[in-house]
């Protein structure tokens, strides 16, 4: 019976809202089959609770295929044409769910279940343990940056307050040397360039403590003078006048002059390989510079609606100074990435690699340019090549979702089957009597619980209201996935509301989204793949790469091809591989090829040499940042930078130096991931193949398992981490009395939700897992190898929109190959999939045709995209290659005239070598005279 009564009731939640005379009425064939209301309805169960003849599960593979595309747009239809769904006002509420299995069990998974004392403290270890089902939703907005009074915090260590007042000390000191009865913001601005000026002459002495003092006292400056500054907006107020006064008198030019002094100091090296403990004293001239740098490179890359015209010209100087080679012959990012691989390799220690980091960070980011501005390159890049516009807008888009419930835990599931043993049976005759009563209502109905609706269609998220659907297809659909429960075995009975009225205003409807977030994308390799099978079926040939020809298939074939041409979607990358098989193929008749000058070509080119040195020490920085490791004695020390000379000896200040740690290693990780994001999204925009070597460095130094070791941990408790001193931050530690300190105070943290920078870092990691892995079916396998999907799945529990969408990507990619036990014990995650992730329209990812057909061959892959990546880069920047198409002398006098350059002392040696390599060497001359 419970088949039949399904198959009659199909259509998700819609049918807890019929008038009790329908219900009854779809009954009836079901009595009829079934032999009459009597012997239907007292058939008795079996001991689990199901009817004791059913028809055997039918595999989820051929669930899914029939019944994914039609629901999809018989869903779609549905809403155009004015059908609505009646539901509950908790449900009427929720409009971001357009698979209906994605309701928000937010206040409804524990909240309302009944349950013994002894379950719910369990229960409650449990979420300590692995993180609450019920966390909220994350209100934050992902963008290149955080605050500029964040980032500007984020710069200094914890221990590094009493340097504040040091620089100011230093700074009024010369100050008053030279300006008699007067306050910096009292001076002129001539004043004030007359003094910049003679700190900049100061810088040039020889003197290492005297140039240390002058650097001092100009980046109290560059931190806007607090001292005579009563809030914090005039702090940023007066940083943001110095710094680009300091910029326009050339401070920066000369600070990089001292940094790379300090860079090829051999001897402050020496002694910190030697010592065994290294500390802040150890890199005091390098903080002192990179810190004044930093400030300059985010304040001036920071454009505010109030800057002057002279600063928004300074800003473009700025920029093209930062990203065109006029530092050595190369980039500024260089030099920081040379600093870096220093530190890595042992060879300079005392490096402060944190401040390095976020300068190379921000330096790429102003030069190279943030999110937005990618999105604006991509689109001007398809028009210079007469490609369709984008289907939407990525960035919109991804702002405009909203986080779906997470799946349910291993605990509430086995909670889910208990409950589902207990009291089966008369739940259901409950149920079955309130149908067949002259009254349904005449007995005290409960209210329907919203979460009871998101379980039913939970159980079939495809089904649809089409009735020949429901006769024909309702027991195939009934097929127990695992892990989900029906809503009639719950502890609560399911009755149907009271009739609605006839005509309901347009305002009590459900408000659906339209349509699904993303348009749908076809590549032409899909269409060719799809022609040929088809061709193979129904002729018998093929036609190779042909997608116009269409003779000898039917007419369904026909409009399937419309279809997919209509969502074709042709990438930049396509076409510039194109053009590089056509320039490999025809290098004499495509000639030279034009590049532009872009400033990610520049750092490109500027990296080349040694991009996997980059990459490993990036990498492995990473690494002894993450939380997840552990502290070894080979490691590399990235606490350089903050452990102050002398231990903490109370309680407090171990908790502070602990906090400051944590914060510290927070910040690599965020500097890293978004450094290693942006060169993967510009290097892929400006050319494909430099995306691709960038990406099999990365790939082959492990950063696959190195990010799922990252997220192999309580994301919540990373993410919700409170390892911040508020009135420790700047401005504010410089501005206000500082409070006095305690444990509880130090316990208790910021009020902030979550922590902006660790979310950002996840974010950043997870769209760096899909840059390496899309499309490439030996890096998907290593997914699937590491067991990445419960590690990713986990991830899940974090409600914030972008986050779960770039997870379910990656969950995307795997499921065909995850096999069909974790396809039915997780539709709630299937159907998120579908709801939030971009189609493509013949991509078998939910059931995995022909997986064996495909055999896992990673190196032969990853070498067929090397050699095409070598050929590239040999092609384009290897300007002394000795190429079979350059052109040969072969006159001999001309070769005989020509002035061959000889070392010095040849000419005094040249006797000797004539004797040995001519005179001493018997010549064969009849072999001359011989045929080859």
């Amino acid at each position: 019976m419970e088949v039949h009564l399904k198959s009659v009731l199909a259509g998700g939640g819609a049918w807890l809202h019929l008038q009790p005379g329908l219900i009854v009425a779809r009954l009836k064939p079901c009595l009829r089959r079934r032999g009459g209301a009597n012997s239907s309805f007292r058939q008795p169960l079996c001991t689990s609770g199901h009817a004791p003849l059913r028809r055997p599960v039918q595999p989820i593979r051929a669930a899914v295929r029939r019944r994914a595309p039609l629901s999809v747009w018989q869903r779609t239809s549905r809403q155009r044409s004015g059908a609505h769904i009646h539901a509950s006002p908790a449900m009427q509420q929720s409009d971001d769910a357009e698979v209906p299995a994605l309701n928000d069990l937010n206040n409804n998974s524990s909240k309302h279940r009944s349950g013994a004392q002894g379950r719910d403290g369990f229960r409650n270890q449990q979420k300590d343990s692995e993180g609450s089902m019920e966390s909220p939703n994350l209100e934050f907005e992902y963008g290149d940056t955080d605050s500029l009074t964040a980032e500007l915090s984020e710069l200094y260590s914890y221990t590094e307050e009493p340097e504040f007042s040091l620089n100011r000390d230093y700074f009024e000191e010369d100050f008053r040397s030279h300006v008699k009865g007067r306050r910096w913001v009292e001076l002129s601005v001539d004043d004030q360039r007359a003094y910049v000026m003679r700190l900049l002459d100061a810088l040039e002495v020889t003197d290492r403590e005297k140039r240390l003092k002058v650097a001092r006292a100009i980046l109290y400056l560059a931190q806007g003078v607090f001292d005579e500054c009563d809030t914090e907006a005039d702090v940023l107020h007066w940083s943001r006048h110095n710094i680009f006064l300091l910029y326009d008198m050339g401070i920066f030019t000369a600070l990089l002059e001292l940094l790379s002094m300090e860079i090829d100091n051999n001897q402050a090296c020496s002694s910190a390989v030697r010592k065994p403990a290294i500390s802040l004293a150890d890199s005091t001239e390098l903080r002192v510079l990179l810190s004044i740098m930093y400030l300059m490179v985010e304040t001036i890359r920071v454009e505010m609606e109030d800057d002057r015209p002279e600063w928004r010209m300074a800003r473009e100087a700025f920029k093209t100074e930062l990203g065109s080679p006029l530092y050595n012959g190369e980039p500024f990012a260089l030099l920081l990435f040379t600093m870096v691989t220093k530190f890595c390799s042992m060879s300079a220690p005392h490096f402060p690699m944190k401040k390095v980091l976020l300068l190379l960070w921000k330096t790429v980011l102003f030069t190279l340019g943030g999110f937005e501005e990618l999105q604006a390159m991509k689109v001007r890049g398809r028009e210079k090549l007469k490609l369709p516009p984008l289907p939407e807008d990525s960035i919109k888009v991804v702002r405009n979702m909203r986080a779906a419930s997470p799946p349910a835990s291993a605990m509430e599931l086995i909670e889910q089957q208990q409950q589902q043993k207990r009291g089966r049976r008369s739940r259901r005759s409950a149920f079955v009597d309130s149908l067949e009563g002259d009254s349904p209502f005449a007995k005290k109905q409960p209210l329907v619980k919203q979460d009871s609706l998101d379980t039913y269609n939970e159980r079939d998220p495809f089904k649809n209201d089409d009735a020949r659907d429901e006769e024909d297809d309702g027991e195939d659909v009934d097929s127990g996935i695992e892990g989900e429960v029906d809503p009639l075995d719950r502890d609560v009975i399911i009755q149907p509301p009271p009739p609605p009225p006839p005509l309901r205003p347009p305002t009590d409807r459900v408000s659906f989204p339209k349509g699904l977030p993303w348009a749908p994308k076809v590549r032409e390799k899909d269409i060719e793949h799809f022609l040929e099978s088809s061709r193979n079926k129904f002729i018998g040939f093929t036609l190779g790469n042909d997608t116009e020809t269409l003779v000898g298939l039917p007419r369904p074939i026909h409009e399937s091809v419309k279809t997919l041409k209509q969502h074709k979607y042709v990438s930049i990358a396509e076409v510039q591989i194109k053009r590089e098989e056509e320039l490999q193929q025809c290098p004499m008749t495509m000639g030279e090829e034009e590049v532009e000058e872009t400033p990610a070509e520049i750092l490109y080119v500027g990296m080349l040499p040694s991009l996997s040195q980059y990459v490993i020490a990036l990498l492995k920085l990473l690494l002894a940042a993450a939380p997840t490791s552990k502290a070894k004695t080979d490691s590399i020390n990235i606490l350089a930078d903050v452990l102050p000379e002398e231990m903490p000896i109370t309680v407090l200040q171990s908790m502070k130096l602990g906090i400051d740690v944590n914060r510290h290693k927070e910040i690599i990780v965020k500097a890293i991931s978004a450094l290693l994001l942006l060169l993967l999204k510009h290097f892929k925009l400006n050319h494909i193949y430099q995306f691709e070597y960038v990406s099999q460095h990365l790939v082959f130094a492990n950063c696959i398992p190195l990010i799922l070791k990252f997220f192999n941990q309580n994301i919540m408790s990373y993410i919700s981490a409170k390892n911040s001193i508020c009135v420790l931050d700047f401005p504010h530690c410089v501005v206000h009395e500082m409070p006095e300190l305690t444990a509880e105070s130090l316990e208790a943290g910021d009020s902030n939700q979550f922590c902006w920078r660790n979310l950002f870092s996840c974010i950043n990691l997870l769209r760096i897992l899909n840059k390496l892995t899309k499309w490439k079916h030996s890096r998907t396998m290593m997914l699937v190898v590491f067991k990445s999907a419960p590690i990713l799945k986990r991830a899940l529990k974090v409600k914030q929109a972008m986050m779960q969408l770039y997870v379910l990507k990656l969950l995307k990619i795997q499921t065909k190959y995850l096999g069909r036990q974790w396809r039915k014990s997780n539709m709630k995650t299937m159907s998120a999939i579908y709801q939030k992730v971009r189609h493509r329209l013949n991509d078998d990812w939910a059931y995995g045709n022909d997986i064996d057909a495909r055999p896992w061959d990673f190196q032969a892959e990853e070498c067929a995209l090397r050699e095409s990546i070598e050929k590239f880069n040999t092609r384009r920047y290897d300007k002394n290659q000795n190429s079979e198409f350059a052109p040969v002398d072969n006159c001999l006098q001309s070769v005989l005239g020509q002035r061959v350059e000889l070392p010095e002392d040849f000419h005094y040696s040249y006797e000797m070598w004539l004797e040995r390599e001519v005179f001493s060497q018997p010549i064969q001359w009849e072999g001359l005279l011989q045929s080859q």
